[in-house]
């Protein structure tokens, strides 16, 4: 069995939006980093706004020249799976929010990995239970979920009843040294803690919008002027990726859901996946809410 001081070198797979955050996180930290991803131009993208964060995180005065330096060094990228375990100690998976490829991508993983590796997985709603047949060593797999990695720093820790004790520690440290707040999920949880509330918030913003209470504009405005955030559920949504929050509430059988996830749909059809596109709810780099007077401003 590892332990935490062993973890040297992790492979975070899915250089999305939050598995490019991850890695970064991960190397600003001091550790090597193998990013796989089996799309070539996600991984230039992510590269790129690697190298953005990295930029005003040193502006803000969050992280050193050095920290920048060496973190930048110390991420390899991959688009052949084969090539990126080679020294794992710890496997990060964000793939896309689907079970059927998630279990697959298991599948083909596990035979490549040396023994005694962690694997865990950043899934949003789905439990490691449901992964975890796909997995040739369940004692070191957890759930070890992420959100927004920067600005929120808590870490959720989840294992299936047959994770060891020994991974669970190991992972809780592995929390602080990357400088977050690990949370101890102590049961299975759709959503952990965090997201199974968020979920309703988002859900219930998305229902209210569809049927015409707000615009999506108001109903932001409402969030950020009550809790003075930088953004509200459907800004939120965008730097999730309606993607994945699709993923998650096509799953809710509940019917005042269903519309809404109907909505997320059309907009994904139509390319528009949030913050990762350029469009979403709102058009990127500068949405509207970033904007001088947004809650000021009256919906038209």
């Amino acid at each position: 069995m590892k332990s935490i001081d062993d973890i040297n070198r992790i492979l975070v797979a899915g250089a999305g939006t939050l598995g490019m955050r991850i890695a970064l996180r991960c190397a600003l930290d001091g550790y090597q980093v193998n990013m796989f991803d089996i799309n070539s131009e996600q991984l230039k993208t992510a590269v790129s706004m690697q190298a953005h964060i990295a930029g005003k995180l040193l502006k803000d005065g969050d992280v050193s020249a050095e920290q920048v330096a060496l973190a930048q060094q110390s991420i390899a990228v991959y688009d052949d799976l084969d090539e990126a375990v080679i020294g794992i100690d710890l496997v990060s998976e964000s793939v896309v929010e689907d079970l059927d490829i998630k279990f697959a991508f298991y599948r083909d993983l596990s035979p490549k990995l040396e023994r005694g590796t962690i694997v865990t997985t950043n899934t949003s709603y789905l439990l490691p239970s449901q992964l975890v047949s796909a997995v040739r060593e369940p004692e070191n797999f957890c759930a070890l979920h992420f959100h927004d990695v920067f600005t929120q720093v808590v870490l959720d820790v989840m294992p299936h009843p047959t994770t060891s004790q020994q991974t669970v520690d190991l992972l809780m440290e592995f929390g602080k040294r990357i400088n977050h707040v690990p949370v101890y999920i102590q049961k299975e949880n759709n959503g952990y803690i965090f997201n199974a509330m968020f979920g309703e918030i988002l859900a219930k913003a998305g229902e209210m919008y569809v049927n015409g209470v707000g615009s999506i504009e108001d109903i932001d405005r409402s969030w950020m002027g009550n809790f003075h955030t930088p953004s509200g559920p459907f800004g939120m949504l965008d730097l999730i990726g309606l993607d994945t929050a699709w993923h998650i509430m096509a799953k809710n059988m509940r019917p005042e859901v269903k519309p809404f996830a109907d909505e997320l749909k059309r907009r994904i059809d139509a390319g528009d996946l949030g913050y990762k596109t350029g469009a979403g709810f709102y058009a990127y780099p500068r949405p509207e809410y970033t904007k001088p007077g947004f809650l000021t401003s009256q919906s038209k």
